[in-house]
């Protein structure tokens, strides 16, 4: 326009005009919109008041001015229902509505409506000699005879909504910093939208501000960040940027003392007649001590439900031994031979029968492998016992009628498939559903076999799950051990509240206390729960000459015992704790003791013990009248351990780490540390590393997994020269510790919670620990 050399006129703003100009400079300053918004409306506010050029047709410029309204009339007219055909209505007639669009028209121009506004991208912007104003034709057909030219090809004004986004690009031009690019883009030097009249008046009268809201800002400051580079760029190596090796602290502790040699337990007792096998021993006892109680079973309400006694335990294996290999067939064969794995499946309520079907398996020479119940059918844990079964090949599961009622069913009636098992034969085995022997029917009982005794599963931190072999002649070496170990005699009482299926549990509670001919009280999982002190109560009625217990069921006596007076803990000779490895657990132990010192508990009776699933037992304290020594206790510095050195500090000292001694090594056990990395190196004596165990009494293989077996099971430690210390191969345990003095074994820590953050090594352990050292009686453990 102004290329054209028509001059413009200044025209006054109307008070609705202003009045609109200052809402719109209201919500500019309140930042509810932006700045380039805040122009354009006002542009399109202002638009009408732009002088006109000289010489242009009036009636054009009352049709500039009144677009908006013909727009609204025919959308309007758009939603309106047609009327029928049939009927007449005299306003429609040509000259009557001639008459009313001429005073609708004069009616909108004596209005002045403001236009409406359209949100046009703000990206680029061009000039008003560049731009050219774009064509419409969006009237309705509605409007029929009053359409206007789309089109006017002599001038350059046409209706309104063609003008309106041209002359946004003008004011925006000339209201912001963009004068150099307006300027630019006009040959001469001339602006390209410097609107005098209204436009100025327009600056004047609203100020505008440049400010914008928080929330605009933050997404303007989000959209010019860099974006992420392409992934393949993080596996690109730049040589300049590669990360470097942290080379190891020249002041960090470093392990002084001498290498260690190995340890080597005391020698089985000899002279001692022991029996030829496990099973031969439950013979002598069912036929000579059959009234003789073996094991008591609890219901949730700490009542007595059932005993079952040697004569019992011998005369039910006796059936079961011969149901599984006479009365079950497939294709008029047998389903079983010996070798062959069982599974046991049997809740944590029922000790009786699955000591039965234990000892049944072991007289029919099948290899039981007990497993926990599955819950569901696509139980994530099960599916991974699951593997176990398959890797086993087992094809038959042994249960109760309670618990088979209990598994979840297939809609033919029969126990579900569950995800990842294999095809199973269910077997229930109370009596009704066994075969009695004939009297000259005797199983094989008299040698300890060369063969697999049972396999137990095992779940790694990956949560994989395998089975350890445990051999016929290792299952009497470990009883026997046992038995030397803890002084265990015939008609001991043992209060056992440990998981009787695997670990500490099995091997004292089903096994050890047959060989010995004791009378044990099974403590179930439920009535713990419901009161933490029935335990405690259960040794004082059966004058419990030993208690199996762990520091989580120590910590839950502690708040269940107060306001009980009747408690006696005198008849104790022995509590072994089973988890006396972790870290936390000399909390429990001393905590337990000064409660309950005053009630007939000595010090000495607290006897922590070490164990793995493929060591077995590792360690156990013995009380000073089996000539074991005075226990002790280390405080270790939390740095010097992290480096894996032994530095002694003081306990007053928040970064340290007191543990307790786990006793001497099993009768019959070589032990040795080596180091955690690379080859089976012995360590120093003060150094940290994994513990290892030489004896006849410790797992064979993992089943099936002959990779694995040979770095665990087949491990020769050497000397710093490289000479092997021992022709026997060593087990490696999972445990971390050293040997202190008189011979006892330190655990600091597992392999499997090991955490290396650099060059240093943490233990999950110890996090509980130095929480447990701020406040023990604040933790409450209710996980198994």
């Amino acid at each position: 326009m102004a290329d054209r050399g028509c001059p413009l006129e200044a025209v006054p703003l109307p008070a609705e005009v202003r009045e609109s100009l200052a809402e719109l400079e209201l919500e500019l300053s309140e930042g509810d919109i932006t700045q380039k918004g805040y122009e354009k409306k006002r542009a399109k506010l202002l638009a009408r008041y732009i002088p006109l050029l000289q010489g242009a047709d009036p009636s054009l410029q009352a049709e500039n001015r009144v677009p908006a309204p013909t727009q609204t009339t025919a959308a309007v007219s758009k939603q309106r229902k047609p009327r029928p055909p049939s009927s007449r209505d005299e306003r429609f007639r040509s000259d009557v509505h001639t008459e009313a669009v001429q005073a609708a028209l004069a009616r909108y121009k004596e209005r002045k409506v403001p236009m409406p506004s359209r949100r046009r991208s703000a990206l680029t912007h061009s000039s008003v000699d560049t731009s050219t104003p774009p064509d419409t034709s969006s009237a309705s057909e509605d409007e029929g005879s009053f359409r206007r030219p789309t089109r006017l090809t002599s001038t350059p004004l046409q209706s309104h909504s063609n003008t309106e986004p041209w002359l946004d690009r003008v004011v925006q031009g000339s209201s912001t910093s963009s004068s150099a690019s307006s300027t630019s883009s006009h040959p001469g030097g001339r602006p390209a939208a410097t609107l005098a009249g209204p436009t100025a008046h327009a600056h004047v009268g609203v100020p505008v501000s440049s400010r914008v809201s928080s929330k605009i800002q933050q997404l303007l400051n989000t959209l010019k960040r860099p974006k992420r580079p392409p992934l393949k760029e993080f596996f690109v190596d730049d040589l300049e940027e590669l990360l470097e090796v942290q080379q190891p602290d020249p002041n960090q502790p470093k392990p002084e003392g001498s290498q260690m040699v190995v340890l080597k337990g005391e020698p089985l007792a000899v002279g001692v007649p022991w029996p030829p096998s496990l099973l031969a021993v439950l013979q002598r006892w069912g036929t000579t001590q059959p009234k003789a109680p073996c094991l008591t079973a609890l219901d949730a309400a700490g009542k007595a439900v059932y005993t079952l006694t040697y004569g019992k335990l011998w005369s039910r294996s006796l059936k079961l031994a011969y149901t599984l290999l006479n009365k079950l067939t497939s294709k008029n064969e047998p389903l079983l031979k010996p070798g062959d794995r069982v599974a046991l499946v049997f809740p944590n309520s029922d000790p009786v029968m699955f000591m039965v079907a234990f000892y049944g398996c072991l007289l029919a020479e099948l290899v039981p492998v007990p497993i926990e119940v599955p819950l569901t059918r696509k139980d994530a844990g099960s599916q991974q016992v699951g593997f176990l079964l398959g890797s086993c090949g087992v094809t038959l599961a042994l249960t109760t009628d309670a618990c088979q009622k209990g598994l979840p069913k297939a809609q033919t009636g029969e126990v579900a498939t569950f995800r990842g098992w294999p095809p199973l034969s269910w077997l229930v085995i109370d009596g009704k559903h066994l075969t009695k022997p004939p009297k000259d029917w005797q199983p094989q009982v008299q040698d300890s076999q060369a063969g697999t005794a049972y396999i137990e599963y095992k779940t790694s931190k990956e949560g994989s799950t395998v089975g350890v072999t445990v051999t016929h002649a290792c299952l009497l070496a470990h009883c026997q051990a046992l038995t030397q170990a803890c002084g265990y005699s015939e008609a001991e009482t043992l209060t056992n509240v440990l998981d009787f299926k695997r670990d500490a549990g099995l091997w004292h509670g089903v096994l050890t206390s047959v060989l010995n001919r004791m009378h044990v009280v099974s403590v179930p999982y439920a009535l713990m729960k419901v009161n933490p002190l029935s335990w405690i109560q259960k040794v004082c009625s059966y004058k419990a000459r030993a208690a199996l217990v762990k520091s989580r069921d120590m910590h839950w006596s502690l708040l269940a015992q107060r306001g009980q007076r009747d408690i006696s803990l005198s008849s104790l000779r022995m509590l072994i704790v089973a988890d006396g490895a972790n870290p936390w657990s000399i909390s429990s132990c001393d905590a337990f003791l000064n409660v309950f010192q005053s009630r007939g508990l000595r010090p000495e009776v607290i006897c922590p013990c070490a164990s793995s699933p493929e060591a077995l037992t590792v360690a156990i304290r013995r009380p000073p009248e089996l000539g074991g020594p005075p226990p002790r206790r280390a405080v270790l510095s939390m740095n010097g351990l992290s480096f894996g050195v032994i530095r002694v500090d003081a306990e007053e000292k928040l970064s340290v780490l007191t543990v307790q001694d786990v006793g001497q090594a099993l009768p019959g056990a070589d032990v040795c540390v080596v180091k955690v990395e690379g080859a089976p190196y012995l360590c120093k004596t003060d150094e940290v590393g994994e513990i290892c165990v030489s004896s006849g009494a410790t797992g064979t293989a993992y089943y099936g997994l002959l990779g694995i077996t040979k770095s665990v099971f087949e491990t020769v430690p050497v000397t710093a020269g490289g000479a092997p210390v021992s022709d026997r191969p060593f087990t490696r345990t999972g445990l971390l510790g050293f040997i202190g003095p008189d011979n006892l074994v330190f655990v600091v820590g597992k392999l499997d919670g090991l955490m290396v953050v650099g060059i240093r090594r943490h233990n999950a352990d110890d996090i509980v620990a130095t929480a447990l050292a701020v406040e023990p009686m604040k933790f409450v453990y209710r996980g198994r």
